[in-house]
């Protein structure tokens, strides 16, 4: 049975993972046939959001530990992970991301990865390992693997950014996938377009079918 690593930055979508493009993630690849654990970095997120008013909340919350919440505990330090013993790494999206797990909402095409993100993804793609991205997830590969051609939708600021840090860009619609063959790399948009729960859901299974697909 193959198992997938799942990366996540925590929980709720403007400080964290982006819950329903994990659990779908989490769903499709259980309707596929294969397995997973859940990965975090033990980190503190870069802030705390107010998910019904969008402020910022004066708190602090640790990566790890939200995590958790999706993960209904069964997550692990992302330290912990070795693509020796997994059959592929994703990516659900978030502004987590781009804030915890990579810099990108700050400092686009300069933003700087966290090292256990780094690691895991270089380590994953030093395998030939599949390593799938949702929604705004991408952008922190490009910046890993340079001229590789994803996708985060339709949003022309974000595919400019990634041309800049040396990927090249397919505009894409509702659960339409980019697979980059020579890195082994697939990506969909998901919420970084307009989109409802079922549009979600068609891309999480379509990203996960294309990776099993290669296994």
């Amino acid at each position: 049975m193959k198992k997938f690593a799942v990366l996540i930055s925590g929980s709720g979508v403007f400080d964290g993972a982006e819950i329903h493009e994990t659990v779908l993630t989490m769903l499709a690849i259980k309707k596929t046939g294969a397995e997973y654990q859940i990965f975090a970095p033990d980190m503190m997120q870069h802030h705390v959001i107010n998910h019904l008013t969008g402020e910022e909340m004066p708190e602090i919350r640790n990566v790890l530990v939200e995590s958790a919440r999706i993960a209904r505990g069964n997550v692990k330090p992302l330290a912990e992970y070795d693509p020796k013993d997994y059959d592929a790494l994703i990516l659900p999206g978030g502004f987590g991301a781009a804030k915890n797990l990579c810099t990108f909402a700050f400092d686009g095409a300069n933003c700087k990865v966290q090292p256990d993100v780094e690691k895991a993804v270089k380590d994953t793609h030093a395998l030939n390992k599949p390593i799938g991205a949702l929604c705004i997830a991408p952008a922190l590969i490009s910046k890993l693997l340079g001229d590789v051609e994803l996708t985060i939708g339709q949003d022309a600021g974000t595919a400019e950014t990634i041309s800049k840090m040396g990927s090249k860009h397919i505009r894409t619609t509702h659960g339409e996938v980019v697979v980059d063959k020579k890195h082994n790399v697939f990506t969909t948009p998901c919420y970084m377009l307009d989109a409802n729960i079922m549009q979600i859901e068609l891309g999480a299974m379509n990203v996960v079918e294309a990776m099993m697909e290669v296994m």
